[in-house]
């Protein structure tokens, strides 16, 4: 009865937290005058969530006698603790304003669907299954999830690459186009909108401007490249883990279950991530669109797998409830 009231404690505390870091989180990137008091509250309100969540799985994990992934639930509060923690590192790595803007609302969205009221019937967890009283439950999904969180953030990461390189090469499409107008007229008027226009651009910011999108761009294909990589040795480690304990449980290390053949497909799309990371002669946008494609396949073998129902991980499997 106490786990139980603490666990329902702390879930409220670190939905409510969530729902104002939310709040904070958009005004500090709409308000570029007050950000510094409210970037340091929104920090404040990470850490809280993150030791609510933490408190969270720890409580579950004692009461019901069993690591804390057994089902949804229970995977999406890891999955957002998970999304927390890579917060964190980029955050004491000083990687601030830029990174936590697609890292924090990974973690923020992620447990607000959650532990809100869509998932009720699982909130209460249950007597596991055989097939997933196991040693090798930790091991196999924690893997599993981690990299799914490494992943993801990834990508997203790959993704915002991708949209400021292309806002980039739309700019110098309008720029080349601008050229095209500006010859049309006479040559003498040219000259001298060309030299005012060279007066008013050396006192313009647009080149700063374009200093630090250059900067946040190598940045981005920096920890993206790093993130990734984390995540698909995680991944690898949790398809080897889940082989064994498949083998294990139904005598098969592959039976090429839905959830087992939508793992293969995200491996094999970061696989050729990595490799494309290889080729010193491929830009980093080649990289970054398999990255988003991989973003879009991780959520179909997470999440839309389990709306089938059907395979050897149908445990997995839920229903939406909705007032």
């Amino acid at each position: 009865m106490i786990f139980s009231t603490l666990e329902h404690i702390l879930t409220h505390i670190s939905f409510s937290i969530v729902s104002i870091v939310i709040t904070l989180h958009l005004i500090t990137l709409l308000v570029n005058e007050i950000v510094g008091g409210l970037y340091k509250s929104f920090e404040k309100g990470m850490i809280i969530t993150f030791l609510c969540l933490t408190g969270l799985l720890v409580t579950r994990w004692i009461y019901w006698k069993h690591f804390p992934l057994s089902d949804l639930y229970e995977s999406l509060i890891f999955l957002s603790w998970s999304f927390y923690i890579i917060h964190m590192i980029l955050y004491f790595k000083k990687q601030k304003n830029n990174l936590s803007a697609i890292t924090a609302p990974s973690a923020i969205f992620t447990q607000g669907f959650a532990t809100s009221g869509l998932l009720t019937e699982m909130h209460q967890s249950a007597i596991l299954v055989p097939a997933l009283q196991s040693q090798w439950l930790m091991m196999h999904v924690s893997m599993m999830v981690l990299g799914y969180a490494a992943l993801l953030c990834g990508s997203l990461l790959s993704t915002a690459l991708l949209i400021i390189t292309f806002q980039k090469d739309i700019i110098r499409i309008f720029d080349k186009r601008k050229d095209l107008l500006n010859k049309s007229f006479f040559f003498s008027e040219i000259q001298y909108m060309n030299e005012k226009g060279n007066i008013l651009q050396s006192a313009s910011p647009l080149s700063v401007r374009n200093f630090y999108k250059s900067q946040l761009i190598e940045q981005l294909d920096h920890w993206s490249y790093r993130v990734i990589s984390l995540g698909f040795i995680f991944l690898t480690i949790g398809i080897l883990s889940g082989a064994v304990w498949a083998n294990e449980a139904w005598g098969s290390y592959w039976n090429w279950d839905p959830k087992e053949t939508w793992a293969f497909i995200t491996w094999t799309i970061f696989a050729i991530y990595l490799h494309i990371r290889t080729n010193a002669n491929l830009q980093s946008a080649n990289s970054a669109i398999v990255a988003f494609i991989g973003f879009l396949i991780i959520w179909i073998c997470y999440f839309g797998v389990n709306l089938l129902g059907i395979g050897l991980h149908s445990y997995g499997s839920f229903t939406l409830t909705l007032n």
